[in-house]
């Protein structure tokens, strides 16, 4: 029996995932009033915000499979390391700021190490049973959920004080959490499990496309997590745009709203998934919280003719349940679809294509925007409602993939 994995290890992937998404949403309620300090034109600053977003999300993609491949060549543990000293670059140069020159290179410098999400998944595929992923990754999920709830409220807070002080608080708890990591992470990855070298085709984000798609259920997964994460960043990428322009909010009243959204997702990934996943398995909740979440997406659309608190919480509850299905289990079931050593690379991949649809989504909710602004919501909806379809049109062949990885 092999041994167990130190209580540690499970801690420090626990608490780096709650900062991850603590840093990411702990600025979602200030970016448009970073735009605005240097953009005048108020018709300009959904576009920048837009940009600024998917420019994280392009380097992401450019860099994700590159730092998949090499946690399966070098370990996870350097790799995480140097990704979560990248954030801490990123966020203080966003708090310095000084001209959309520096925000945008920010969060390219973020971008560009910011293959944490994928090296955490695969440090957990490392120390999990395959039949104990489901759980572990709702758990990480509603870890998320955690961060992604305390980081718009502490946010919208800390910006009382200064329009800085959200990011100079994501820098410094991210560098703690980079100090534990380097005196209590034990390595996950096995030698032989590693792979014997690096070729460079293996950092071509396209090139490991190309290989991982001859895989028959990744040609159905990851088309279906682009068009999720593409309608997701639609909403994410606009919203707080779209609630300064529709309800008049500030910093305060949209990262309540974003508390109120990471509340939901804990619920639904600590405990209703959990629940759920042993019950009806990972491809029955991947359908059903698709549908969810495109449903709730699209009557966020609703409030831009009919402006109301009671519509934008009742679609925020929505969303975040199905979001909260369908997301640990599409990861379990990415991560069943390839060998032990190939976790780090699937996993890069994956969060490469997540950042591919983040590049493009809030670009097309920026530019939807211009013509009706709830338009980009029920655009939103309608592609999460396609990628259902996708899902349910190939199901025989993911339950084949399921069962071949059972055995």
């Amino acid at each position: 029996m092999e041994p167990e994995p130190p209580k540690t290890s499970y801690s420090f992937i626990f608490v780096t995932t709650f900062l991850n998404f603590l840093g990411f949403s702990i600025i979602i309620p200030v970016i448009p009033f970073l735009v605005q300090r240097y953009e005048p034109n108020p018709g300009l600053i959904a576009l920048y915000v837009g940009f600024i977003l998917s420019s994280y999300s392009l380097c992401q993609f450019l860099a994700a499979p590159a730092l998949g491949v090499l946690s399966d060549r070098f370990g996870r543990r350097p790799i995480l390391l140097i990704s979560l000293f990248g954030s801490v670059i990123g966020y203080l140069l966003l708090g310095i700021g000084g001209s959309l020159s520096v925000l945008f290179i920010g969060r390219i410098i973020d971008g560009l190490t910011g293959g944490n999400i994928s090296t955490v998944y695969a440090y957990v595929s490392d120390i999990t049973p395959p039949e104990k992923r489901g759980k572990y990754f709702g758990i990480m999920g509603a870890v998320g959920g955690l961060g992604f709830m305390l980081g718009p409220a502490i946010g919208g807070l800390a910006a009382t004080i200064h329009l800085s002080a959200p990011m100079y608080l994501a820098a410094g708890v991210t560098a703690v959490n980079l100090l534990w990591g380097y005196f209590v992470l034990p390595e996950s990855l096995k030698k032989e499990h590693a792979l014997d070298r690096v070729e460079l085709a293996h950092l071509n984000p396209f090139g490991q496309f190309a290989h991982l798609f001859t895989i028959s259920v990744l040609k159905i997964l990851f088309p279906v997590v682009f068009l999720y994460f593409f309608a997701s960043t639609m909403f994410q990428g606009n919203v707080s745009v779209f609630l300064k322009d529709i309800l008049s909010w500030g910093p305060k009243n949209i990262g309540f709203m974003l508390f109120v959204v990471g509340i939901v997702d804990i619920v639904a990934q600590g405990y209703i998934t959990p629940k759920l996943l042993p019950r009806f398995g990972d491809i029955a909740l991947v359908i059903a919280g698709a549908m969810v979440n495109g449903v709730g997406i699209g009557l966020i659309g609703l409030l831009a003719h009919m402006p109301s608190i009671a519509i934008l919480f009742t679609a925020i509850v929505i969303l975040n349940i199905g979001d909260g299905m369908f997301q640990p289990a599409m990861a379990s079931l990415i991560s069943k679809s390839v060998e032990q050593k190939k976790q780090g690379r699937v996993q890069g991949a994956n969060q490469s294509i997540q950042a591919i649809s983040r590049v493009l989504g809030p670009l097309a909710a920026a530019g939807l925007y211009q013509y009706n602004r709830g338009l980009p919501y029920f655009a939103a909806g309608v592609v999460v409602i396609i990628a259902t379809g996708v899902i349910i049109r190939y199901v025989g062949i993911l339950r084949a993939g399921e069962e071949g990885a059972a055995v």
